[in-house]
């Protein structure tokens, strides 16, 4: 925990064994209620799912999502706020340098695209094709 009371991504359960500032944001969309961040994440080696990388490879890297659901509202640190759907297309793609809850239901996510404000349930990360 952060001087702030920020509480970091690295005190998360559901991101054990995960690096979320050497993974990347691919594309932000919504599916119903809830809000889906498309990554390239990187698995440390201690991940369940880590494979020992390729030769032409020098870390683990695999597709996956992370879900905030009951997204109620998302807002850019450029003030932009209404409609999560509207908010969440707009939004580009780019490394990731936090994520962080700022209190119940509150998270940030920041990076190259900006840092966004999420208030949603407890976000739940996903490896695709498992």
């Amino acid at each position: 925990m952060s001087d702030s009371g920020k509480i970091s991504w690295q005190h998360l359960r559901e991101f054990a064994d995960v690096d979320l500032t050497r993974s990347f944001v691919l594309s932000w969309r919504t599916e119903g209620e809830t809000l889906v961040i498309d990554i390239d994440l990187y698995l440390e080696v201690d991940h369940p799912f880590y494979e020992k990388p390729r030769p032409a490879e020098k870390i683990c890297i695999r597709p996956a999502v992370i879900e905030f659901p009951y997204c109620e509202a998302l807002r850019t640190d450029a003030g932009d706020g209404g409609e999560v759907i509207d908010i969440a297309e707009k939004l580009a793609h780019g490394a990731i340098s936090d994520l962080y809850v700022l209190d119940d239901g509150r998270y940030a996510i920041s990076g190259e695209f900006g840092t966004v404000s999420v208030i949603a349930d407890r976000p739940i990360l996903r490896l695709k094709g498992l």
